[in-house]
């Protein structure tokens, strides 16, 4: 069955050293994801060629379109980035795929800006690798965030009703406590509460907080963070009525699945959140940017290079990623049916 009002999903290609282009491609190979979407691979067509005879999808079909009114909305449309070719070698970054993976996020991007997408889902990069003009971030968050001059964002990894986010993002471990403010803390939850309801249909999120220090401080002993930041916020926020709760030691509640109970996670620093998150939902895991205008999405795992072109990466990831957006896009639609059944 065919949705009416199909958004358009632009796809960055990501580094094609990595897995990037093979989750693509195995995501759309199954023609029924054009049921939901028209999707638009951002890259090169020549390279899309090369890893279709490489993994033999040969169901799987493609137009090359150098403008939006050339696009099918039944085929899988592929939008040249740059012209010339791309001499590449699977599992081998090099300046050039570096080069492609930045010209496909700054188009795509600004097709998003410019309303001719309705929203995006990043291949995995380099990020590395993929400095140079016009791209100076520590990753695609950070990159869109700026780039829709939004105030703030939030890294929010989902799966299903598993869903956890972190207050501090790609910084060095050592920074984490002295970033850390009341401050932050309450436009972090604010931006998660938002999130929920607007994006997931949540109309009263519960939502837990960690605590930043073993044991979530020990009260005092292990460390005052939470004393002096976190638990004033918790009190100030439930005094208006939030359903905010904490802070817990991370590895209990992870441990013991206490997780559950609760619409999402908010961890304090980035690896206190995606190590339990990835050990738990790593195929399936999807990484949203929450807190934006627009709806971007990405598969929770990196460029893999040491499986790339061999035809052993997991699509599921992306797959998700890829209907994440298309669900969120409905939800902010206010688009009451039912959602994407996959």
């Amino acid at each position: 069955m065919e949705h009416k009002n199909k958004p358009r999903i632009g796809i960055t290609i990501g580094d094609i050293a990595g897995i990037g282009p093979e989750v693509i491609l195995k995501t759309l190979a199954d023609s029924r994801v054009l049921n939901y979407c028209t999707p638009i691979i951002y890259g090169n067509a020549n390279v899309v060629n090369k890893y279709r005879k490489l993994l033999a999808l040969e169901n799987f079909s493609f137009q090359q379109v150098q403008a939006f009114d050339q696009l099918h909305p039944k085929k899988v449309n592929v939008l040249n980035c740059q012209e010339e070719e791309v001499e590449f070698t699977p599992g081998t970054p090099t300046p050039a795929t570096g080069a492609l993976a930045r010209a496909a996020l700054l188009r795509a991007a600004q097709d998003l800006k410019d309303g001719h997408i309705q929203a995006v889902v990043t291949a995995p990069i380099d990020k590395d690798n993929t400095q140079g003009e016009g791209f100076h971030f520590p990753g695609h968050t950070e990159f869109f965030t700026t780039f829709f001059n939004a105030p703030e964002s939030l890294m929010f990894l989902v799966a299903e009703k598993f869903r956890v986010a972190t207050v501090t993002g790609h910084l060095p471990l050592k920074d984490v406590a002295n970033v850390l403010t009341a401050e932050l803390l309450i436009r972090k939850i604010n931006i998660l509460e938002n999130s929920l309801k607007q994006d997931f249909g949540i109309q009263k999120p519960k939502i837990a907080v960690l605590g930043l220090n073993p044991h979530a401080g020990e009260n005092g002993l292990l460390g005052s963070e939470e004393t002096e930041i976190v638990i004033p916020v918790i009190e100030q926020l439930r005094n208006k009525g939030n359903l905010v709760f904490g802070p817990y030691p991370a590895d209990g509640f992870f441990g013991t699945r206490s997780y559950q109970k609760f619409d999402a996670t908010l961890a304090l620093y980035h690896d206190q959140g995606l190590i339990p998150f990835k050990t738990l939902a790593f195929e399936r895991g999807v990484n949203f940017t929450a807190g934006l205008p627009i709806v971007r999405t990405s598969p929770d795992h990196g460029t893999a290079y040491d499986i790339a072109g061999q035809n052993k990466a997991d699509e599921t990831s992306f797959r998700e990623a890829l209907f994440m957006a298309v669900d969120i896009l409905r939800a902010r639609a206010g688009i009451l049916e039912d959602s994407i059944r996959r």
